[in-house]
C-alpha cells in the first residue's frame, strides 16, 4: 500500500478548480474520499460547564481529516480516562471538505506504458482537509474548574499532532 504523503505539499490554502457538472464527462470531482473523523462531538453535550477552552491556530492552513482525527483521540484519551465521560465536552469545529488530489506519476520499469504525464493532469481525490484560518478554534473542551489543568494539557497534546503552531484560550461560561 502507498504511503501518505508528507503534508507540507497540501499545507497551502488555495482555492482549486474544481469542477462539478450534470455531465460526467465535464465532471472532474468524481468521488469525495470517505472522512476519517469518526466523532467531532465526544463527552456530555447536554451539561452545562463552568469553563470552556479553545486551540486557537495561529496561521492559515489545512488540516489534514486523519490529523484531526488522531488530536482528538490523544486528548480525548487523556479526559476519559482520568475524569470520565460526563465531565467533559470536546468538540471538533472545522469540518474537513477540501478535497485533496494528486496526478498520479508510476515510476518503475515499464512505467511509460501507462503513464499520462501532464495530460489529463487534474488528479485523483486521495483525501480530505480542513482549511482553518488564522484566529479560528480549531478543538473546544467544555470542563468544570477542577478539570481546568487537564484539559489545558489534553489541548496541547492535542496541538502536537496538528501540523500548526496553536494557542490555548480559557474562556468562563456565566
Amino acid at each position: 500500500m502507498a504511503r501518505i504523503r508528507k503534508f507540507i505539499s497540501y499545507r497551502k490554502i488555495e482555492r482549486p478548480y474544481t469542477r462539478t457538472s450534470k455531465y460526467q464527462g465535464k465532471s472532474y470531482v468524481k468521488v469525495n474520499p470517505n472522512i476519517k473523523v469518526v466523532a467531532f462531538e465526544t463527552g456530555s453535550p447536554m451539561k452545562k460547564f463552568q469553563y470552556t477552552l479553545s486551540l486557537i491556530s495561529k496561521t492559515d492552513l489545512q488540516i489534514r481529516d486523519n490529523a484531526l482525527e488522531s488530536a482528538k483521540q490523544t486528548s480525548n484519551r487523556i479526559l476519559e480516562k482520568t475524569i470520565g465521560l460526563a465531565a467533559y465536552h470536546l468538540k471538533i469545529k472545522p469540518y474537513p471538505h477540501h478535497v485533496l488530489r494528486e496526478n498520479p506519476i508510476a515510476a518503475g520499469a515499464g512505467a511509460d506504458r501507462f503513464s499520462t504525464g501532464m495530460q489529463k493532469s487534474f488528479g485523483k481525490p486521495i483525501g480530505v482537509a480542513a482549511q482553518v484560518r488564522k484566529g479560528q478554534t480549531i478543538f473546544q473542551i467544555s470542563v468544570d474548574e477542577a478539570n481546568l489543568g487537564l484539559a489545558k494539557t489534553a489541548l496541547s497534546r492535542a496541538s502536537k499532532k496538528l501540523p500548526c503552531s496553536c494557542t490555548i484560550q480559557s474562556m468562563e461560561n456565566k
